[in-house]
């Protein structure tokens, strides 16, 4: 399926602002970036639509939650808004602005008991980017951090990107601590003490600035390529108050998805194979039921022969197995009526035998 892969811009939503992103057939390549207002957006039918939060809009924090309060419908009706009352007493002092102005989102497959990331961002600022891009008919069916911390158990320790201008290189850090941002220095690349055998993921711009700060070749990374690369995650930070308006995309998206199947060029082998798959299925159908006709008008054909066979008095079949019952049975004696008359000896015609039946009229 085609996937569109939207960059929120930091700034509020504007009809104006142009926002960058990528497309992609597989999943694993860029097609090709794309860069303009949300509503010059590629919309082809079937296109699924992913909005990448930038790392500077996220802040990220590891609580402790109390046992019971992640439960497999934690998401349900009741326990949904229970839980966010739980972020917002515990997010409380950790965060500068008002919890009722964030959005909170929970980590992928986090466990009941156990310490879970939760990230936060302005809700104004998604919200209206998510109207923004609904109402320029780009509806958006998944939302992921750019960078995330890796998950408890993780082979990787975490990563570290360069990326930005020359003039306002930045590092990208992410690792049991969180998501880290700092301005490219001399000083922040000696406080990261990045490992001399790990790798060192840098924008095409910037890749020579890195490899002068940390002294080791660097695997060149474009940000549409960390853009995809990021949609591997399991993180959807469409929660809480979004996870109503997830479910609408996902219904959307799905009728595209069907749309485009029904419809779309690309899709005509898969529909003339369905076809096919549904023609021969009719076609094996229909032959079995002529053989089982078939097979049924012999066996009434070898009935009726039988009986033409074995009783050859019987003219007219119309229920061969049911004349041929009867024709079988043994006939029945036939019974003689005799009548007396009053004054007539009853022992003397007591002899008629046992086919007589006796009528006395008076």
């Amino acid at each position: 399926m085609t996937r569109l892969i939207v960059y929120l811009p930091q700034t509020l939503a504007a009809p104006s602002t142009a926002c960058e992103g990528l497309l992609t057939e597989d999943g694993r390549t860029v097609l090709r970036t794309v860069e303009a207002p949300a509503a010059l957006l590629p919309a082809a039918a079937g296109v699924e639509i992913v909005a990448v939060v930038p790392v500077s809009r996220l802040s990220w924090h590891r609580l402790a939650l109390p046992r019971g309060a992640l439960k497999s419908n934690l998401f349900q009706e009741g326990n949904a808004g229970r839980l966010r009352a739980i972020l917002d007493g515990l997010l409380e002092d950790r965060v500068l602005d008002d919890t009722s102005q964030l959005h909170f989102a929970i980590e992928p497959r986090a466990q009941d008991g156990e310490p879970a990331w939760v990230a936060a961002c302005d809700r104004g600022w998604l919200h209206g980017w998510l109207a923004a891009l609904e109402q320029a008919g780009r509806p958006v069916s998944r939302i992921v951090p750019e960078l995330a911390p890796p998950e408890a158990g993780a082979p990787d320790a975490g990563s570290l990107h360069v990326t930005g201008t020359p003039e306002s290189a930045q590092l990208l850090l992410t690792s049991a601590e969180g998501v880290t941002l700092l301005p490219l220095s001399v000083a922040t690349a000696a406080l990261v003490a990045w490992p001399e055998d790990a790798l060192v993921l840098a924008e095409p711009g910037v890749a020579a600035l890195a490899e002068h700060y940390f002294n080791r070749a660097v695997t060149p990374q474009t940000a549409a390529e960390r853009w995809l690369a990021t949609t591997d995650s399991g993180w959807d930070l469409a929660q809480f108050d979004l996870l109503y308006n997830r479910g609408t995309r996902t219904r959307k998206r799905l009728s595209a998805t069907g749309a485009a199947l029904l419809r779309s060029p690309r899709w005509r082998p898969a529909r003339w194979a369905a076809g096919l798959l549904v023609a021969s299925n009719l076609i094996g159908l229909q032959a079995w039921a002529w053989k089982e006709r078939s097979a049924q008008a012999a066996q009434q054909d070898a009935i009726r022969g039988t009986l033409a066979t074995t009783f050859p008095e019987v003219r007219v079949i119309v229920d061969a197995p049911l004349q041929m019952a009867r024709a079988g049975r043994p006939a029945a004696p036939q019974r003689r009526r005799v009548g007396v008359r009053p004054g007539d000896d009853v022992d003397a015609i007591s002899g008629c035998g046992a086919g007589c039946e006796r009528a006395i009229s008076y």
